[in-house]
């Protein structure tokens, strides 16, 4: 239980200051029809009825997106057109405000996780969890079976990194283009394993994150997910 204040502030209504005023313009319930009429008075955001309508995402976002190319996983709109943008606007007003799971280049198409419950980036970007993404990958030149080999010894040591990368499954499709299983998540990862060998990536795809891929979403739409 919560107080009503705190509930309109942290799914993004009015700020905690301006509760009251919000209070006074809107019809707010309990799914009894008993009227709130105090910001004091404590409830759940499951069971409160705003002007007739029940809050949206009570329990937090935990959402799929399927990124479009041209979109930064940042709140920074300097840095370009931002994959909060494809969302709800009211969702940025909330508390904690949401966050991508892990972040994918301005470039990278593909599996994107969104949260505001915090707990969950954590435990869906640990190392000690193995977390699967799916990469597809094409690049500049032709490919070497050897790739195979060296990406599953777990011995391939990138740039700037203290420990070499975990064993990752790749599958050469054809020439120019694979499949790319890795459990984790360092920075540029399937870039710069790529790049260590003289690969240049041209175009890259997440298929899939853990369980969840975006196979039956088109690009730029969003869906709601389940994670315990």
């Amino acid at each position: 239980m919560e107080r009503l204040d705190k509930i309109l502030a942290n799914h993004g209504f009015c700020s905690r200051r301006g509760a009251d005023l919000f209070l006074k313009s809107h019809h707010i319930t309990l799914l009894n029809g008993t009227r709130l009429l105090k910001t004091s008075q404590k409830a759940t955001a499951r069971e409160i009825l705003i002007d007739g309508y029940p809050v949206d995402h009570p329990d937090g976002i935990l959402i799929l997106l399927h990124k479009p190319a041209g979109c930064v996983c940042s709140h920074d709109s300097t840095e370009g057109p931002l994959v909060y943008d494809l969302l709800p606007s009211q969702w940025m007003n909330r508390t904690p405000v949401p966050t991508t799971i892990g972040r994918l280049d301005k470039d990278t198409t593909g599996a994107l996780l969104i949260t505001n419950r915090m707990e969950l980036v954590h435990r869906l970007t640990s190392p000690t969890r193995h977390i699967s993404k799916v990469y597809l990958v094409t690049v500049d030149k032709n490919l070497s079976d050897h790739l195979i080999e060296l990406f599953a010894s777990g011995t391939l040591m990138l740039k700037g990194e203290k420990e070499p990368c975990l064993p990752a499954a790749m599958e050469i499709i054809d020439q120019r283009s694979a499949r790319l299983i890795i459990d984790e998540g360092k920075y540029h990862q399937v870039k710069r394993m790529f790049g260590s060998q003289g690969y240049t990536v041209g175009k890259l795809h997440r298929e899939k994150f853990a369980e969840w891929d975006v196979e039956d979403l088109k690009e730029g739409c969003w869906k709601d997910i389940e994670y315990v």
